[in-house]
């Protein structure tokens, strides 16, 4: 099942730094971030902008390399090729727009090289998935926003990675049908079983979402706080409205200094 942690993390960090150079100068971005991932697991990251909470996402993606401290990812169980086992998905769903949505989802089978008449099997289930059944052949401009990050999700995923990278996929919608993705996310996560990994400035979000909560300082980053988030699936949103949800925002508030934890 989703969200349950084995013996051996599927994700390590440890004390991971991160320095951006030029020739006149150093920034440090991030100080001090450590943490372990379970296979399975939906971790939501939050922090204030510009701390380095996309930096972590992209170490982890192999497209930074750390400065110091170790990143491990995969394990005895589960190994991992950062080539092919990673999916991104980013606060634009940046679909190629002379591509139907069905050809925009298997753009990265095309790239890794996948039988293409299985993916496009694939690529119409995962549609299913997300709630775009019916939407194989519109085009990009044809879809509401929200429709478009459904889709951009579909192609994180037809490669079947075993780990799932999110930069603020929401941050575009509007505020009701960032909530009702909300929903669709979970429900994609439980019924995909992905480790998933989703920055976010939203406390409320984060809370919602993640099975675990990381929350990074203001630049330059350090976990301040890494904890599990116990709030029982099935989640609806009313749950938003309840005094364990309400404890969990306020303790993430007081990792940020920005109120008494209660």
């Amino acid at each position: 099942m989703a969200g349950v942690m084995g013996d051996e993390p599927f994700i390590s960090l440890r004390n991971v730094r991160k320095i951006y150079r030029t020739d006149t100068s150093e920034f440090l971005a991030v100080s001090d971030v450590t943490m372990d991932i379970g296979e399975g697991e939906m971790v939501s990251v939050v922090g204030p902008s510009g701390c380095g909470k996309t930096t972590v996402l992209k170490i982890l993606a192999g497209l930074h390399a750390a400065d110091g401290g170790s990143v491990k990812i995969g394990n005895a169980r589960t190994p991992f090729d950062p080539g092919r086992d990673i999916g991104m998905v980013f606060q634009q769903a940046l679909l190629l727009k002379w591509r139907t949505v069905i050809d925009n989802v298997l753009l990265p089978a095309e790239i890794v090289g996948l039988p293409m008449k299985a993916a496009r099997a694939r690529a119409r289930d995962l549609l299913n998935l997300v709630g775009l059944a019916g939407q194989e052949n519109n085009y990009p401009q044809q879809l509401s926003g929200g429709m478009q990050q459904r889709a951009a999700i579909a192609r994180a995923m037809i490669h079947n990675p075993k780990l799932i990278l999110m930069d603020e996929p929401f941050g575009a919608l509007d505020a009701l049908t960032r909530e009702q993705m909300n929903l669709e996310m979970l429900r994609i996560w439980r019924e995909s079983g992905k480790t998933i990994i989703l920055v976010t400035h939203s406390i409320q979000e984060a809370v919602f979402l993640g099975s675990h909560c990381a929350v990074l300082t203001a630049a330059p980053a350090r976990m301040a706080e890494y904890f599990p988030i116990l709030l029982p699936y099935p989640r609806a949103l009313p749950m938003k409205t309840t005094d364990e949800f309400g404890a969990y925002a306020r303790r993430i508030y007081a990792s940020l200094g920005l109120g008494a934890s209660g």
